[in-house]
């Protein structure tokens, strides 16, 4: 596989944030959002085997050598992400490996490609594409059909319009029924200016004034790091 960081920190994300999490970054995606924060990943990583990256994970993890049923790692919780993780053939086998050492595994994935045929244990963390993110369309509908109760759906929000698609695919599509979260995150303002935030406040606002029982995410990483900080 190809690999372009492992790394120990706080999940920032989602329902589980502010938990200790080891991420695995692959290499590599096929879409070019206007306000991706990790086009780092999108070329270069390093080739590494399926055992040494398990092996990797283990140590940040402070896994010991023994029975994992004995010595249950300090951390938890891993999530597999990029780039996007389902372009490697080999993603699926990593998160069997780490499930089967007694992981919790999360998948953050754009839905672009399909989710069928993925370990059931493994929790999918869906990127639906808003029209501001120049990704438009690109979800695959069926991919709804391999969502289950654990797991979660995310909108990355930059302008009013996008707001209005997410609120209308998420009813269009029952999606509350489906998953245990729908999230709307505000895009975080580029430390270069490439792009500005939306204030969470405003995001905040309009799902108040809508009722909508959805969650706001913010990245929680990015208020305790520099948010150009690699690695965290």
């Amino acid at each position: 596989m190809v690999i372009t960081e492992i790394f120990k920190s706080i999940q920032g994300e989602g329902t589980r944030a502010g938990l200790p999490c080891v991420f695995v970054r692959l290499t590599g995606c096929n879409l070019r959002c206007t306000w991706c924060d990790t086009a780092y990943a999108f070329y270069g990583g390093a080739k590494m085997e399926l055992a040494e990256i398990v092996s990797r994970v283990r140590s940040l993890a402070g896994a010991t050598e023994h029975s994992p049923g004995d010595n249950a790692p300090q951390i938890s919780l891993v999530e597999i992400t990029g780039g996007e993780p389902l372009l490697q053939p080999e993603t699926p086998e990593l998160m069997r490996q780490l499930l089967d050492l007694g992981f919790t595994v999360m998948l953050e994935t754009s839905g672009e490609r399909a989710l069928a045929g993925l370990p059931r244990e493994v929790i999918k963390i869906v990127d639906v594409k808003c029209p501001d993110s120049g990704e438009p369309g690109t979800f695959r509908p069926e991919n709804l059909e391999a969502l289950t109760p654990d797991d979660e759906i995310k909108f990355v929000i930059t302008s009013r319009r996008d707001y209005e698609f997410a609120r209308e695919f998420t009813a269009q599509h029952r999606l509350l029924e489906r998953v245990r979260d729908v999230l709307f995150s505000p895009v975080f303002a580029d430390p270069a200016g490439t792009w500005p935030a939306l204030n969470p406040r405003q995001l905040a606002e309009w799902i108040l004034a809508d009722g909508l029982p959805v969650r706001l995410g913010l990245q929680l990483h990015k208020f305790i790091w520099d948010p150009a900080t690699k690695g965290v």
